[in-house]
């Protein structure tokens, strides 16, 4: 409806204009926190600045890694950004976690679905986090006190992990802040 890719939309550009829209009250409210919800699934990710959308070539777990990336590569560039204003940025993985968020994934997947489900469904069962477990690194992040002036760290199972080589890049970071600036209406 708005011309995004949905993923790439929803996981990326909304939590994007948001924070962008309350930064000041962030500021204001020092010290504050932002804390990104993202996924493992971002090393698999890609950022293709001549085909965000996937207009050319699309995958529905190459959207999703791609937007997860995304998420990664915005809060580094956020807390670069927020740097000595008592705001941090950290992103997290939360692990696979068994909720009802895959339901519709086997009208992606087509017959592969067929095959994929079962066996996925088994793995989600016996190693998947509960949702109270998945939910435990967010929290973390929210509101412990030790984290209160750590900023630009990726974490999973509460404790700060490495990001894939291409989340690191600090240009890919800063062209993709400035096309979500475009895409959503803003303005520096």
């Amino acid at each position: 409806e708005d011309g995004f890719e949905m993923q790439f939309g929803t996981n990326h550009l909304g939590h994007f204009l948001l924070t962008n829209l309350l930064l000041d009250k962030l500021k204001q409210s020092a010290p504050s926190r932002v804390v990104i919800v993202s996924a493992l699934a971002h090393v698999r990710g890609r950022i293709n600045f001549d085909d965000i959308n996937s207009e050319e070539s699309y995958s529905p777990f190459g959207a999703y890694c791609r937007s997860k990336l995304a998420n990664v590569l915005f809060m580094r560039e956020l807390a670069r950004r927020l740097e000595g204003t008592g705001v941090t940025a950290n992103a997290l993985h939360p692990g696979v976690i068994r909720t009802e968020l895959g339901r519709h994934r086997r009208n992606t997947l087509g017959w592969a679905a067929l095959l994929v489900a079962p066996l996925a469904s088994i793995g989600l069962c016996l190693f998947g986090k509960s949702a109270i477990q998945g939910a435990q690194t967010t929290i973390h992040l929210a509101v412990d006190k030790e984290l209160e002036t750590t900023s630009g760290r990726y974490f999973s199972d509460c404790v700060p992990v490495n990001v894939s080589p291409l989340a690191e890049d600090e240009a890919t970071a800063r062209k993709l802040w400035q096309l979500s600036e475009e895409m959503v209406g803003l303005q520096e």
